[in-house]
């Protein structure tokens, strides 16, 4: 008897999960508890039971007898609530899409550069953040007394570790690596302890470039960087060289796009000039071809460099390097 008893409630139980909704739970409640259902059948044949037998046999049937009534409670009140959650579903109503994001600015004008000196044989190479002062500053001709260090306000991390101020330590660790020819670009974040306003920020983008090869010269710096200014900004700008210092390069010249908004006539973006000042160039200093054991009698090259962050703000025209930064979704579903 108690064997039976205890298989009429699992499959009780078992039929009461399987109800989908509170008709076939109702249906269920009466095969088993209603006025002729089984488990109350059994509650009214205790009579008939050997008397030795009926403590034992009632206290199982009343405990099944509990069990049963609780689960139909607990899934009614599950089923209704589904219920109501349905009723209250409008399928009416147009579905919301999904917001679908969009490429950050500074990511967009990364892949455009890329593209662009990729079609003119060059690769990408990449190197740490957090660099060895060997590599940022003296191999790069610039030792530890240079007043060049001083305008780039570095990140000391202890020992001989900075925050890399540019991206030129790669060109220096693609040299130790690999012997001429050598022509890469090195996109990638850089760190200054600059003084924040529209147009400088702790943390920023650089992109840098080498050319090393036997017979190169200006010329090639100034047909590459012309050939890289008219396909972003198109066929109409011009580039502007003009003589400057960089301990790694020798001649040194700094770069200016002609304003591709107000077309050299004067603006709020070139501040009136007619010209986006972009970065600096030249040839690269035989001193550092000593640092990597090239052969400056036999290799010449050019360097380059230009701020990622300030190309994204000339051509997207953003008025401040900051915007990059805050993570505004405002201004990063433009476009």
């Amino acid at each position: 008897m108690i064997d039976r008893i205890e298989n009429m409630e699992r499959r009780a139980l078992e039929e009461i999960d399987q109800a989908t909704d509170t008709a076939a739970l109702e249906e269920v409640r009466i095969r088993y508890m209603g006025r002729s259902g089984q488990l109350t059948a059994l509650l009214r044949g205790m009579g008939d039971m050997a008397p030795e037998d009926r403590p034992r046999t009632g206290q199982r049937v009343n405990l099944a007898n509990r069990t049963v009534t609780d689960a139909l409670a607990t899934r009614q009140r599950a089923l209704q609530d589904a219920a109501a959650v349905v009723e209250r579903l409008d399928i009416t109503l147009p579905g919301r899409r999904p917001s679908i994001g969009r490429k950050h600015p500074l990511t967009l004008i990364r892949e455009e550069v890329v593209a662009i000196f990729g079609e003119m044989g060059f690769t990408v190479a990449d190197g740490p953040e957090i660099e060895r002062d060997y590599y940022n500053f003296e191999a790069l001709n610039i030792p530890a007394n240079h007043p060049a260090r001083d305008t780039h306000d570095t990140f000391y991390m202890g020992g001989d570790r900075v925050l890399r101020t540019h991206t030129s330590p790669v060109q220096i660790r693609v040299m130790e690596l690999y012997p001429p020819p050598v022509r890469v670009i090195a996109p990638g974040r850089t760190y200054r302890h600059e003084n924040p306003d529209a147009t400088h920020a702790f943390a920023f983008h650089q992109c840098e470039g080498l050319y090393v090869a036997q017979g190169v010269s200006m010329a090639h710096l100034k047909g590459d960087l012309t050939y890289f200014a008219r396909r972003l900004f198109g066929k109409a700008v011009k580039v502007r060289f003009r003589p400057d210092f960089f301990p790694f390069t020798e001649p040194s010249v700094d770069y200016s796009f002609s304003c591709v908004v107000c077309n050299e006539k004067g603006c709020g973006i070139c501040k009136g000039t007619g010209w986006l000042e972009i970065s600096g160039a030249g040839m690269v200093d035989p001193a550092v071809f000593g640092f990597v054991g090239y052969d400056s009698e036999k290799y010449t090259g050019y360097a380059f460099g230009m701020g990622l962050d300030r190309l994204a703000m000339f051509k997207y025209g953003i008025e401040s390097i900051h915007m990059f930064l805050e993570n505004d979704l405002r201004f990063l579903s433009q476009g």
